[in-house]
């Protein structure tokens, strides 16, 4: 096993370690929110995991156009690889920020589903990324694929900003958890809340790494069946 082997390995298990710590807290060690139901108290926890997918999503959909915006500067293959394992796992993040919303939007809307601003760019940006992966199938040529991708996954980007301020630009029901003047959680709520950002994050980065790994691979596969004439 390499060094880098061996750091991967310590990084995941210290990534599934804080991810288990961290639903710990969310769930038992972090207080209930005041003047809720008991059902939307329940409901309300998820928060701790909504609110970190829904930053991971933008995240990820981010470094695909900075894996875009590297390709089409360098050509190097490197960086579409990157750009497309990023927008994969972007694409599980938000289907996690979509499935914990809804089972939070039952109590506290009394429906499963909405077509409010912040949810409808929200599923925009869902099927802007799938498109991308479309895209990619429709091309067999390598070098094509990943310029044509590139530039698509750089103007895709422009869905996530007008997703993140449409609870400011609309009328929305959606809460806003963050403004200039205060913190939508109370004190004692913001330790689990942090540490299962943190943690979010790392688990994303091992995520990447691994989905990287794992094009890399394909790609040298694909490179030796071209000098075996397959």
């Amino acid at each position: 096993m390499t060094r880098s082997d061996r750091g991967l390995t310590i990084l995941t298990v210290v990534a599934a370690v804080g991810i288990l710590f961290a639903a710990w807290l969310a769930l038992v060690a972090a207080p209930d929110a005041a003047g809720l139901t008991r059902d939307e108290t329940f409901a309300q926890r998820i928060i701790y995991f909504h609110v970190p997918s829904a930053w991971l999503s933008m995240l990820a959909f981010g470094v695909t156009m900075i894996g875009g915006i590297g390709y089409l500067i360098t050509g190097r293959r490197g960086w579409d690889n990157v750009a497309v394992s990023s927008a994969e796992i972007g694409i599980a993040f938000t289907l996690a920020v979509m499935a914990s919303g809804s089972v939070w939007a039952k109590p506290a809307w009394n429906v499963w589903w909405t077509w409010d601003p912040r949810l409808t760019t929200y599923t925009i940006v869902f099927l802007l990324y799938v498109s991308y992966f479309m895209l990619r199938s429709a091309m067999d040529d390598p070098a094509r694929r990943a310029r044509f991708a590139s530039v698509y996954g750089i103007f895709a980007f422009l869905s996530v900003p007008i997703t993140f301020f449409s609870i400011r630009l609309w009328r929305t029901i959606h809460p806003v958890l963050f403004d200039a003047k205060n913190f939508g959680l109370s004190s004692g709520m913001r330790p689990a809340f942090f540490f299962g950002l943190a943690a979010f994050t790392l688990l994303y980065v091992v995520l990447l790494r691994h989905r990287v790994r794992l094009e890399q691979t394909k790609e040298e596969v694909e490179t030796l069946k071209e000098q075996l004439g397959y």
